[in-house]
């Protein structure tokens, strides 16, 4: 293990006036200065030497003293915005409060020293949710806390009210609209909203996660790296899967918001909210009003720390309103061909889109692996923004998974990890075993990725101990992704309790292919099935043909998959089975239609299907149906897949196999909503 390095904090402390001129000062470096520590402007240049006589409004936690922190041999770059633990106190304003009423500056920089670490919780033990969502815990209660039971009905009134607002993830988003053109999404409405409400966004430093695939696990795993060092961190991503709350999290819990909390920043914010619809003639949207509603979350409660992920490409979605004097650092995880018609229709205006949050002089991470031209458009864009680019494939990365591992009826894989980049930011740990709950090839490059990003954060300023970096990536667990059902979940699904059922809501072509990889990796002996649902929008046939050549199911049953609520993304279960035919024998497969399935049961005449199945020779052989009408729930379904392949094992020795549901979040939200309500 390598030393952690440790920094005088009076070394490398200056103290500001303003949180709210800083901000609205903008740093513009030449490129030069980048790599010149000595060239470095003093402190005092960073803000303006008189105050704005009119600034915007905003809310009292912008108007207390701060840190502006820099390690003493690094380059004037890394200098950020901290409010860290040492800078903040118990009786921080919230939402309401007025200048007046702003706590006095804070003790000199030496009593700051002395002050010990305070835990950061902030809620009632009576309110504290469980830490089903980021932490790592599993079971029957954390879905019930995720869930809310009888005290989300307090959110009725928010529920009824963001329903009537414009929702792109139930409708699809429109043409162009995630690219920096005419046709993109309007930004100024997010930022005349946000201003309504105080221009929250700018009382924190936040990092901006983007990216085709990756960007929820690597923000869930720099919240909990960030929470395991004892920071107060907020955390927004989408989508949900039982809760809308599920998106925020929010101090040292890393559970779904509270009720109480979400209910009375609504109550608060509503006016606001009101006045900027009407003046926009109703064209905030349901994703515009919630990100506000998080970033005012965080504001109010006074967050260390924000992660927030990005809902569609990076330039035009509403995220970016973070400025570059609040930015900590960009993260880019992957460019894949997803939201192909709303980002421009190409890998490489994809790529462009996401670049879009590389921010003047702030660092960027970049995660991939990518392909060369892909790579150097996100390089050109940081090269324009005189942004240090950090690689998660640079090749002084190694990071292996020895072996996978059950702990309590769950998978882990052990990995090393070792980071030595000598490049724009040099960056250096080693974590031996780290024991990581998320599965395959793609979670462990998503930890490296988390973990570049927190030591480039610790390379500016921030304190995080490679302790914590190793506990935050142990403790990081989804629901939803790779997730291996307990055998008490199996048996609410109606199962034996013997059979494996993996949830994973991959729905695009190079998801498909990391879920075919990792079924190859923890497939027990025996026949495998599969139960799909997607959205009409996804490149369908090319995730049949990466899942059926990469995992060679024996029973491929489709369903329809409700998308954030509603039908009109949902893809029409016999046309997916059309689909999945039609790649089965592109493919050369023997194709057994077994059709249609009705109720929770499989047709009587499977039994000669599957003899007649076992007779073709030299070719892999697949049954394929679909649901009708009569299958009220996806569960239903599991059951009928799991009959099947007791039947293609045999009846001399019939193996349970593996049943693994996959093709949308959202239909992976149903089986956790069956077990919720079970």
């Amino acid at each position: 293990m390598l030393p952690i390095r440790s920094r005088s904090k009076r070394d490398r402390t200056v103290r500001m006036e303003s949180y709210r001129y800083l901000s609205r000062t903008p740093l513009v470096l030449p490129l030069s200065s980048l790599f010149s520590p000595s060239s470095a402007p003093p402190p005092a240049a960073r803000r303006p030497a008189t105050p704005p006589s009119s600034p915007p409004p905003v809310s009292a936690g912008s108007a207390r003293p701060i840190l502006l922190t820099r390690p003493s041999n690094s380059s004037p770059f890394v200098c950020i915005p901290q409010r860290g633990v040492e800078a903040r106190g118990r009786d921080s304003p919230h939402l309401g409060a007025t200048a007046a009423t702003a706590r006095p500056p804070a003790p000199p920089a030496a009593a700051l020293e002395a002050r010990p670490r305070r835990m950061l919780g902030r809620f009632p033990v009576a309110l504290r949710l469980h830490r089903s969502i980021l932490r790592g815990s599993s079971g029957r209660r954390g879905l019930s806390a995720m869930a809310g039971g009888d005290e989300e009905g307090r959110l009725g009134d928010f529920f009824e009210y963001m329903e009537r607002l414009r929702n792109y993830e139930r409708s699809g988003v429109p043409r162009g609209a995630g690219t920096d053109s005419d046709d993109g999404f309007d930004l100024g409405r997010m930022r005349r909203l946000l201003r309504r409400l105080g221009d929250p966004h700018t009382h924190f430093p936040a990092v901006h996660i983007a990216g085709t695939k990756g960007k929820g696990s690597t923000a869930a795993f720099l919240s909990n790296i960030m929470r395991e060092q004892g920071y107060n961190v907020g955390c927004y991503s989408s989508p949900h899967l039982l809760t809308i709350r599920e998106r925020i999290s929010v101090g040292n819990d890393g559970g779904p918001v509270p009720v109480r909390l979400l209910s009375d920043l609504f109550d608060q914010a509503k006016e606001a909210i009101d006045e900027s619809i009407e003046s926009e003639n109703g064209a905030l949207t349901h994703f515009e009003v919630f990100t506000a509603l998080s970033f005012l979350l965080f504001s109010r409660e006074n967050v260390d720390i924000a992660i927030v992920e990005a809902g569609l490409g990076g330039a035009r979605d509403a995220t970016h309103v973070i400025q570059s004097t609040e930015l900590a650092a960009s993260v880019i995880t992957t460019v894949g061909s997803e939201h192909l018609a709303a980002l421009g229709g190409s890998l490489q205006s994809i790529a462009i889109a996401k670049s879009g949050i590389i921010k003047q002089g702030r660092p960027v991470v970049i995660g991939g692996p990518f392909s060369a031209d892909i790579e150097q458009i996100i390089r050109d864009r940081a090269f324009l923004t005189q942004s240090p680019v950090i690689s998660a494939c640079d090749p002084g990365i190694k990071s292996i998974t020895k072996y996978i591992d059950w702990d309590n009826g769950k998978p882990y894989q052990c990995c090393d990890i070792s980071i030595k980049i000598s490049n724009d930011m040099p960056l250096s740990i080693e974590l031996c075993d780290v024991n990581l709950k998320l599965l395959g090839d793609h979670q462990r490059q998503n930890a490296v990725t988390a973990s570049c990003t927190a030591l480039c954060l610790r390379d500016l300023g921030w304190d995080i101990s490679e302790a914590s970096i190793q506990a935050g990536l142990e403790g990081t667990q989804l629901p939803g992704r790779s997730q291996i059902l307990t055998r008490e979940e199996a048996l609410l699904l109606g199962l034996d309790g013997a059979t494996t059922v993996l949830i994973d809501g991959a729905h695009t072509e190079a998801s498909a292919k990391t879920l075919s990889n990792m079924i190859q990796t923890i497939r027990p002996e025996g026949p495998l099935a599969l139960v799909v649902g997607m959205a009409n929008d996804k490149a369908h046939f090319a995730f049949a043909e990466q899942l059926l050549a990469g995992s060679r199911p024996d029973v491929v049953l489709l369903t329809e998959a409700s998308i954030a609520g509603g039908a009109s993304r949902t893809m029409p279960a016999l046309s997916l089975k059309e689909i999945w035919m039609a790649a089965a024998r592109y493919l050369d497969f023997n194709c057994v239609d077994i059709g249609t399935i009705s109720g929770a049961k499989a047709p009587e005449y499977i039994t000669n299907l599957v003899a007649s199945s076992s007779s073709f020779a030299g070719k892999p052989t697949v049954m394929i149906g679909c649901q009708d009408d009569t299958v009220p729930s996806s569960c239903d379904l599991i059951r009928a897949a799991s009959q099947l392949i007791l039947e293609s094992g045999g009846s001399d020795d019939p193996s349970p196999g593996l049943i693994c549901v996959t093709g949308s979040l959202h239909l992976v939200a149903s089986v956790l909503q069956h077990l919720e309500r079970h």
